[in-house]
């Protein structure tokens, strides 16, 4: 595991809930996304679970530093007990050279996984099918953060260590932008999905572009933190 990550997602943690205008709506959101229950955090602080619930909603005066950096390292500690799956996400993120409000997830498969079972997984619907039925890995990215603040080198990168991947961009309205910008990125990914939208909402020229690209298309509505968790099990 790396110390380094590990200490950089502490500090990330700590700096969202230090600096926010709700401590403790930013505190849950973090113990959500980890996927820690209050009981559990409260176990591992040797805290009663009321105390957890009250700082989350405000009853409790926000905490201090003090406390917070407990609650961070808490996290982090029943993250590691688990396996360390969300310290290694992030720091997959870091090596990728990416802050993680563009790339929410980077990863490697250890085989090949069919492309219907990556689409099982997010619940997408499929537009078009490509000229690869696979995929090696997967990058999820924040599709108005990736468009308007990588450089094309940059956007690159977004492939890890292999192109056979699929590509989901999540906050799209109808799909002009990544579908745009896929024409510049060579090569292309073996699938492009596109989160927050339905069939009927999905820009008009966008199966085409996919086609003369060769990447399959593919939308989808799924919850998005559920999805990440669904991903984690082809990985």
């Amino acid at each position: 595991m790396s110390d380094t990550a590990r200490e950089e997602l502490a500090r990330r943690i700590a700096g969202e809930i230090t600096l926010s205008d709700d401590p403790g709506a930013t505190l849950r959101k973090w113990r959500t996304d980890f996927d820690i229950s209050q009981t559990e955090l409260a176990a591992q602080l040797d805290v009663s679970s009321s105390v957890v619930s009250d700082y989350e909603s405000g009853r409790r005066e926000s905490p201090g530093i003090g406390v917070i950096r407990r609650m961070v390292n808490a996290l982090l500690a029943i993250d590691e007990t688990r396996g360390g799956g969300h310290i290694r996400q992030f720091a997959r993120v870091l090596s990728a050279g990416f802050e993680s409000d563009i790339v929410h997830d980077l990863r490697e498969y250890p085989t090949a996984v069919p492309l219907d079972r990556f689409y099982d997984a997010i619940d997408a619907t499929e537009i078009t099918r490509g000229k690869r039925d696979y995929v090696n890995g997967h990058t999820v990215i924040n599709s108005i953060q990736a468009i308007t603040r990588l450089s094309s080198e940059e956007f690159y990168r977004l492939y890890g260590q292999s192109t056979d991947r699929a590509l989901m961009f999540t906050d799209v309205t109808r799909g002009e932008s990544p579908l745009v910008a896929m024409r510049v990125v060579t090569p292309t990914p073996n699938a492009v999905v596109l989160h927050g939208l339905g069939e009927d909402d999905l820009w008009e020229h966008a199966p085409a572009l996919a086609n003369i690209d060769g990447f399959s298309l593919a939308v989808t509505n799924c919850d998005i933190e559920t999805a990440l968790n669904d991903l984690r099990t082809l990985s």
